[in-house]
């Protein structure tokens, strides 16, 4: 019923595979960690991957490379105890937690080379799940400092292999953290499940200017009311932002069973109109 741009993430196994007592000092073996994150384990790479190599070099649709699943799941966060002991190690020993982020960040590297010298990808994901609805559960500084340092070799591959657009894909409110984002060579903003309030993306293209491109914005909890509330939604977000580039529109989360079908319909047809005018 609806044209949809193909569109598809490459997804290297990205995590380790034993966590941390964060509890216990001595419990935390970084060399371990080192030799769990091996960048040459062909188990780390997608199945079949000789196969989808070959067809990635003939495909015309856009594919993605998630490079980073964040600073919680790096940590080995599951659940709110191993999230409260994460916390109180990046307050009690940050240089721990910056070792074991510098960790992740060189094998992180290291399988992107591996990938980028056999596929030609169009961008980079940073997954970034740190926020609640109030802002970052760490500060910007400690972000800068403690995370974003550890991105640097990660941006030197993709750099390398001429990688241009590199999306921080986050959720919640994470605004707070766009200011240290732009210093680095991250450029594009995907927000889910946002605080629209805050997450507004005509202020962020105000505030930012084009050097920040935007992936998504549309109020999906607009889906859920009238054709009035959706028309408004769209018409009076997406032009704007559309006339300076660098943006893509899409809804900010999953479109699930609660919204009216007929709604969903109404809002397709007016984003292609939209998008086309």
């Amino acid at each position: 019923m609806f044209r949809y741009d193909e569109w598809e993430e490459l997804a290297p196994d990205l995590y380790a595979k034993f966590h941390h007592n964060f509890r216990s000092k001595s419990a935390i073996d970084l060399d371990r960690l080192r030799k769990d994150l091996d960048p040459y384990d062909n188990n780390r790479l997608p199945s079949r991957w000789k196969s989808k190599v070959r067809n990635w070099r003939e495909r015309d649709h856009v594919l993605m490379l998630r490079v980073h699943e964040g600073f919680f799941l790096a940590m080995g966060v599951e659940g709110w105890n191993t999230f409260t002991d994460a916390i109180e190690l990046l307050v009690d020993r940050p240089e721990t937690v910056q070792e074991i982020m510098g960790i992740q960040g060189v094998f992180s590297a290291a399988i992107t080379e591996r990938i980028l010298s056999e596929v030609e990808v169009d961008a980079a994901i940073f997954g970034e799940p740190i926020s609640g609805a109030l802002g970052p559960l760490i500060s910007p500084k400690m972000y800068e400092e403690i995370v974003l340092h550890s991105y640097a070799p990660i941006l030197d591959v993709l750099e390398k292999f001429k990688v241009q657009t590199i999306i921080f894909r986050t959720y919640a409110n994470s605004k707070a953290l766009l200011p240290v984002l732009l210093k680095t060579r991250i450029n594009c903003l995907w927000a889910s499940e946002s605080n629209m309030e805050v997450m507004d993306y005509r202020q962020l293209r105000e505030e930012f200017g084009n050097d920040l491109k935007l992936i998504g914005g549309i109020d999906t909890d607009v889906l859920m009311q009238d054709r009035d509330c959706i028309q408004r939604e769209i018409e009076t977000k997406v032009p704007p932002i559309l006339k300076g580039g660098g943006y893509i529109p899409l809804a900010d989360a999953r479109i699930r069973e609660y919204i009216p079908f007929e709604n969903y319909i109404y809002y397709r047809k007016l984003l292609e109109r939209v998008v086309q005018v």
